[in-house]
């Protein structure tokens, strides 16, 4: 297969790699780190300015149309520089929106594209559950839902206007739209270290409309697509980082890359990065052609969960001390890496959804 990046797309990630090398400074992003909600605002706002949000959305709901395609090259570049800001959830709502949402809750779309508000997704649940089967409840209140439950590890909650959740009506599992600040629900930030600054939602009775048939079928697919897709701008920029490093530092008189071991490590990671982008674009194209793609989607998401945790352990393992240094910019990309790969379950609970639907 080629997969080739055509015109639009190399346009889209030459600029996307401008913005986040100009403005994923280590000193931007330490400050937003330290901030009340881990986003660097002005970084977000110049990704709306230029529609890079948009990107990927539909033409007839206000963006470019480039689907999978163009949101994989916007998050590879955003891996690459760790920029802490929260891309994929709002990208993968926004999508989902536009393809399964009625007239009226499209309307909050524009708003959303040119970064002036946000959305997130909230997918997963505590303990071994199937994100596609998940326990939260949904029942029939008039026109509307109502929905309660927990919803864990909820992806830069604070901030958002609304939130696509995912929950089980009587007759089988859908997709809902909640307002983030309606009565009954409740948000509390994650204890546990996150790049993003997560938080878990509980509901209870909260009103909510749905979104139509398919949409979590549509949402979760992007989601795995777009986690593989970070993980490959991670997994590229940690093996930099190595490189430039070993390459710098001598021993015995000889750069520390000239070492056989050093070599032999460097390697690998280039090899399960390989592996990881064929991957991914495999899936990324059946997306884009209409095609059945859950085997390709699910075999990405291992490999990132895999693959992408490999690289992220030897680039850390080669920096030796220092890549425990949380003054020392290496320490991101492991975080974000280890994060990735549990996001929407790890890759045990990927290998057996793709052995089922083998």
């Amino acid at each position: 297969m080629d997969f080739t990046l055509g015109e639009e797309l190399e346009a889209v990630r030459d600029l996307a790699r401008q913005i986040f090398t100009d403005q994923a400074s280590q000193a931007r992003i330490k400050a937003a780190e330290a901030s009340e909600r881990g986003v660097d605002e002005g970084l977000w706002a110049e990704l709306g300015e230029t529609g890079l949000l948009g990107v990927a959305v539909a033409e007839d709901a206000g963006g470019a149309g480039l689907g999978a395609a163009g949101l994989a090259v916007l998050l590879e570049e955003q891996g690459r520089a760790v920029a802490p800001v929260p891309v994929w959830p709002v990208v993968v709502a926004a999508m989902t929106l536009a393809a399964h949402g009625s007239a009226a809750q499209r309307e909050i779309l524009p708003p959303v594209l040119d970064g002036s508000v946000r959305l997130t997704v909230a997918l997963e649940e505590f303990g071994p559950s199937d994100p596609a089967a998940p326990r939260c409840a949904a029942v029939r209140d008039g026109d509307g839902w109502l929905l309660t439950g927990t919803k864990a590890v909820v992806p830069t909650p604070f901030g958002t206007s609304h939130v696509l959740v995912s929950a089980s009506p009587p007759d089988g599992p859908g997709l809902f739209l909640v307002e983030t600040s309606a009565a009954g629900a409740s948000w509390e930030a994650t204890e546990t270290t996150t790049h993003d600054k997560a938080g878990h939602l509980t509901l209870d009775g909260v009103p909510a409309r749905a979104l139509g048939e398919g949409a979590l079928a549509e949402a979760l697919r992007l989601a795995r697509v777009s986690v593989a897709a970070l993980q490959v701008g991670v997994a590229e920029g940690a093996l930099r980082m190595a490189a430039d490093y070993l390459s710098g530092r001598e021993q015995f008189g000889r750069p520390l890359a000239t070492f056989q071991a050093a070599q032999h490590q460097l390697a690998d990671c280039y090899i399960e990065i390989d592996a990881l982008r064929v991957c991914l674009w495999h899936a990324v194209s059946l997306i884009g052609a209409g095609e059945d793609a859950e085997t390709a989607v699910l075999t990405a998401k291992w490999w990132s969960d895999e693959g992408g945790l490999n690289v992220v352990h030897r680039v850390q393992h080669l920096h030796g001390g220092i890549g425990v240094d949380v003054d020392y910019p290496v320490h991101r990309h492991f975080l974000w890496g280890k994060q990735l790969a549990g996001t929407l379950g790890g890759a045990s609970a990927d290998l057996d959804l793709l052995g089922a639907a083998l």
